[in-house]
């Protein structure tokens, strides 16, 4: 069937697509809304900012995307909003006035992509809790003017937004299974996690798609053709979130920026790991499931994951498996998922109330930037004795793993500083890393140490990072 999609209210059909078409270029080629801008079509920069609206519990719940590597099929369903719905009869709202009075803009290429991110928070989207630092951290200003827009999303309060039109719009369009070709090439777009097992048994080489934030630069930047695509934003019993007293589980399609509130819940530092997975944007379409099915050995979830001792549940026609998370990772390139399965959920045990948990993502860019090492450390200690201890790292091998020498030096023995000391130099019988742009070899051992260190620091009292002298966002 036709892809349908609401752009200002006003719905546009589209009978066939490219399936890897991306939202960015038809608006500036087909639709001429050169509002949004190309920065870096790898979803970092955010010039391209759109908002798009999916209809949940009846109402329109907006979010702040990169429209760079969103595809247009993933539009299906969905209302959008670009820079120039925001405007009346061609006048400025009341956030772009803020913004041309406020000297916000320089150079103005990135301005639009600011506008939208400041307009999702303004009237209520995804994030809008967050500091508004936080919401503008996945858009770059290269005129390093920060400090006027920060002021003008200060400044402005919020803006109503009536979708009370929308919603019985979307109503109509947005329960309905979409599906097409072009050239060849099939897209679909399942409602539920069976039509997606039916689907994979029928084409167990289609790419799954969920948020799209790493399989877009597949195609923005390495320029590979997808053949077969299942888009996976649609599938709404992979996207619930249950809490117990043992655990939280987080079906695969979980966008990251709606894990924030349960994460934290589950332990403060995995807040914060996921406060700095990607800007908002990123978050808003990357999704539990996509990070971990990917398999990247620089991925932020999965190192906090295992170490918390978090069990993965894969699933296709034939029925369910479910595995502990890190046995999922076999090498480079390369998971334990069957043709015909898909990651259906990730369960996280709630650590013991006297747990010590340590948490670190280290990057060359605090916020919006990609792991030069991550890592997690979780330890049992009871009497001045470690009971137990669970130690993973990404990006220091070819998959995220457990660190067995740093755990073996740390369980049994005395939690002292001389403990410590012993099990960071473990680290070098579990890894052997390489050098890239993102660190060397030499510093990915000697930091991955350095947070045991700091841990054992943090615990005798001491401020490690600003964090412990200043409130923490979000």
């Amino acid at each position: 069937m036709a892809l349908t999609f609401l752009l200002d209210g006003e719905a546009i059909t589209l009978p066939q697509v490219d399936p890897t078409a991306t939202v960015l270029d038809f608006l500036r080629y087909r639709l001429r809304r050169t509002g949004t801008k190309e920065g870096c079509a790898e979803g970092d920069c955010g010039a391209c900012t759109v908002l798009v609206g999916s209809l949940e519990d009846e109402t329109v719940r907006w979010r702040a995307l990169n429209a760079c590597i969103q595809f247009l099929p993933m539009l299906h369903g969905k209302a959008l909003m670009t820079v120039e719905s925001l405007s009346t009869d061609g006048e400025p709202n009341a956030l772009q006035t803020c913004m041309a009075a406020n000297g916000s803009s320089q150079c103005g290429f990135c301005t639009p992509g600011f506008v939208m991110s400041l307009h999702g928070r303004a009237i209520g989207a995804s994030g809008c809790e967050l500091p508004v630092a936080d919401v503008i951290a996945g858009n770059l200003c290269r005129c390093t003017g920060y400090g006027p827009i920060i002021e003008v999303g200060e400044t402005v309060g919020p803006i109503a937004q009536d979708d009370a039109g929308l919603v019985a719009r979307l109503g109509e369009i947005a329960g309905e299974v979409a599906s097409g070709e072009w050239e060849g090439r099939a897209w679909f777009a399942p409602r539920t996690s069976d039509e997606l097992a039916e689907l994979l048994a029928q084409h167990p080489e289609a790419r799954l798609i969920a948020g799209a934030t790493d399989v877009g630069l597949w195609v923005t930047k390495g320029l590979r053709t997808l053949d077969t695509v299942i888009f996976l934003g649609d599938v709404a019993d992979l996207a619930t979130i249950e809490e117990s007293d043992e655990a939280l589980t987080l079906g695969a399609g979980v966008r990251y920026a709606d894990t924030h509130a349960a994460l934290a819940r589950l332990h403060p530092e995995l807040g914060e790991l996921v406060r700095r997975l990607g800007g908002l944007q990123v978050r808003n379409a990357g999704t539990v499931g996509g990070n971990i099915a990917n398999g990247s050995p620089i991925g932020d979830g999965p190192p906090a994951l295992i170490a918390f001792g978090a069990e993965l549940t894969l699933r296709s026609a034939q029925g369910q498996r479910t595995m502990p998370l890190e046995d999922y990772f076999l090498s480079y390139g390369k998971q334990d998922r069957q043709p015909g399965e898909f990651v259906e959920s990730v369960r996280i045990p709630r650590p013991a109330p006297d747990a010590v948990v340590h948490v670190a993502k280290l990057s060359r860019r605090f916020d919006s930037d990609i792991s030069a090492v991550c890592g997690a450390i979780v330890l049992g200690v009871a009497d001045g004795i470690i009971t137990s201890a669970r130690v993973a790292f990404g990006g220091m091998a070819a998959t995220p793993k457990r660190a067995a020498a740093c755990e073996a030096a740390l369980t049994g023995h005395p939690f002292t500083e001389s403990t410590f000391e012993a099990a960071a130099n473990a680290l070098a019988e579990d890894f052997a890393p390489l050098s890239d742009v993102r660190g060397t070899a030499a510093y990915r051992i000697e930091a991955a140490g350095n947070l045991l260190r700091r841990m054992w620091l943090r615990e005798q009292g001491h401020a490690i990072s600003v964090l412990d002298i200043e409130p923490a966002h979000g």
